[in-house]
């Protein structure tokens, strides 16, 4: 499963310490911490959520690790962000780890993105893609190395799976109406980074919590918060503090579960929330129980342009996103 992206590779990078409640007296209270400062590869860049076992009163604690995401994922958003950043600094950065830039580069030349001429090197492709492009895909083989040797497991891929669906979605939403559709990949990849870091963290613990549970997408927060002591959107949003990542996706990952009206503003944590739904909706929900809201509903939270211009029924949507979800697949 996911050939294009080969090697499994874990390399260092840079995470503190998540929050949670004190469940005695409600505060938060802060794990273990290291500078978000970008760490060398030959150190372990490791992230802690401690939480108490409900079944053993005040003497246990334990200590979950969260993998470490891929370094160059990260510094490439980071770098893309600045203003100054140059196409040379970019592909510098990308070639500086081979393994990740061979997944890049595969990526670059699938049908995906349908280039007219394959590109020979990452300097080609940076420059034939274009940096918002290339943060989404950075991101796309960051996230598939972060989930570790969890990633065989079968319901990680259905996680992952919903995650991607969330990104094309949002791509093509937001090419819908005036949003940009490479920023809302990106925030698609990065909506469900959480629940990715939970699934890697206690996959067997975590795979049957998402078989028993039965409700709406938002409902299985509670369930996490009993299991990890937080939920895979708090944890998310640490997760993009934690890497310096531009503050607008904190907001994205953290509200991509809250209830939202039909006539309300429209921007790109919005966008997200339907995306999420609506890849729900079209059958690729992040576990079995989930019960979907009706598209026809979803629909109708969308602005007029985006509506009209949109996939109408769910069977054309569901087939685009399986079709983009097998190219990136089997590239």
């Amino acid at each position: 499963m996911f050939p294009l992206l080969k090697s499994g590779l874990l390399p260092k990078g840079p995470l503190s310490g998540l929050r949670n409640e004190d469940e005695r007296g409600g505060r938060s209270r802060p794990g273990p911490r290291v500078s978000r400062s970008l760490l060398p590869e030959t150190e372990a860049a490791v992230a802690f959520i401690e939480r108490r076992r409900p079944d053993v009163g005040n003497v246990t604690w334990e200590h979950l690790r969260l993998p470490p995401f891929p370094q160059v994922a990260i510094r490439v958003m980071q770098l893309a962000n600045r203003e100054n950043v140059q196409m040379h600094q970019l592909s510098e950065l990308i070639s500086s780890d081979p393994a990740f830039a061979s997944e890049v580069l595969t990526i670059a030349n699938s049908v995906l993105y349908a280039p007219r001429f394959p590109s020979k090197s990452i300097q080609q492709a940076v420059v034939i893609l274009g940096i918002n492009n290339l943060q989404g895909m950075c991101l796309t083989v960051g996230a598939r190395s972060f989930m570790g040797k969890a990633q065989n497991l079968p319901f990680m891929q259905v996680i992952w799976r919903h995650n991607l669906a969330c990104a094309l979605i949002a791509a093509q939403l937001a090419a819908a109406g005036f949003l940009d559709k490479d920023t809302a990949y990106t925030a698609g990849v990065l909506h469900d980074i959480g629940r990715l870091g939970l699934a890697a963290v206690r996959p067997k613990e975590y795979a049957a919590l998402l078989e028993a549970h039965h409700g709406s997408g938002g409902s299985v927060l509670q369930a996490e918060r009993d299991l990890f002591g937080s939920d895979h959107c708090a944890v998310g949003r640490q997760l993009i503090a934690d890497w310096n990542l531009p503050s607008d996706f904190e907001t994205v990952i953290s509200e991509h579960h809250s209830p939202r009206p039909a006539d309300g503003p429209w921007g790109m944590a919005e966008l997200i929330n339907v995306s999420c739904r609506m890849a729900d909706a079209a059958g690729f929900s992040a576990f079995q129980g989930c019960e979907a809201t009706p598209y026809p509903e979803l629909l109708g939270e969308l602005p007029a342009r985006e509506r009209r211009l949109f996939h109408s029924e769910i069977e054309g949507l569901a087939s685009s996103v399986a079709a983009r979800i097998q190219t990136v697949e089997s590239a």
